[in-house]
């Protein structure tokens, strides 16, 4: 990763507003769905991590055809979590300095086409505002060698990838790709944000 500071450096956002009602979900897009997922599966206040697609149809949104390089569809994962226990600022905090690099385009290590874009998926004005002044302000303080590549797209609709995708990195600990990818972000998350982390 091109970060130029530890991650227990790494700044909050300026711009985190306190969310009200019931359980809020961002979409995110970081490369492979299975080492986001295992990332945003341990956090208190996550309430679910689903993999999926977004970015195209539902008549393209399966693991294949999305592989194929053909669509415009990113492999994501839809965060629903409690805004009372963690705000939209820490997840988004923890996409950059933890889960992926977002300096990267259309690519995440070996995962190379626009299916592992960096790209934030917003459905509300105040998502696409407080993803907007982060990556200013991560921009602005030079944290990275480069710039940031995320994307901030509308999100139109989520769909679901299939069950297999589902806790991959959780039911498959010792397949090789999860061992060299998944498993360095989550030993990384564990090191330094105990205070985000899930009771056991």
């Amino acid at each position: 990763m091109a970060l130029k500071i530890d991650p227990w450096s790494f700044p909050d956002p300026e711009l985190d507003p306190v969310e009200k009602g019931g359980p809020a979900r961002i979409v995110l897009g970081g490369g492979c769905f299975w080492c986001t997922e295992a990332v945003y599966r341990e956090l208190e206040g996550v309430l679910t991590v689903k993999p999926g697609y977004a970015g195209d149809t539902a008549a393209t949104a399966d693991y294949r055809t999305v592989c194929s390089g053909r669509t415009d569809h990113a492999e994501v994962i839809e965060v629903t979590y409690d805004p009372d226990r963690i705000t939209l600022g820490r997840i988004l905090k923890l996409f950059f300095s933890i889960a992926h690099d977002p300096t990267e385009k259309d690519r995440q290590g070996p995962d190379v086409g626009r299916a592992y874009r960096s790209v934030i998926f917003f459905e509300s004005e105040r998502q696409r505002q407080v993803a907007a002044a982060y990556i200013a302000q991560i921009d602005a303080a030079k944290l990275f060698d480069g710039p940031i590549q995320t994307t901030l797209e509308p999100l139109q609709a989520f769909y679901e990838a299939e069950d297999y995708h589902h806790d991959f990195a959780a039911r498959n600990p010792n397949q090789p790709y999860i061992r060299m990818v998944a498993a360095p972000k989550v030993a990384k998350l564990r090191a330094t944000h105990r205070d985000l982390l899930k009771a056991g």
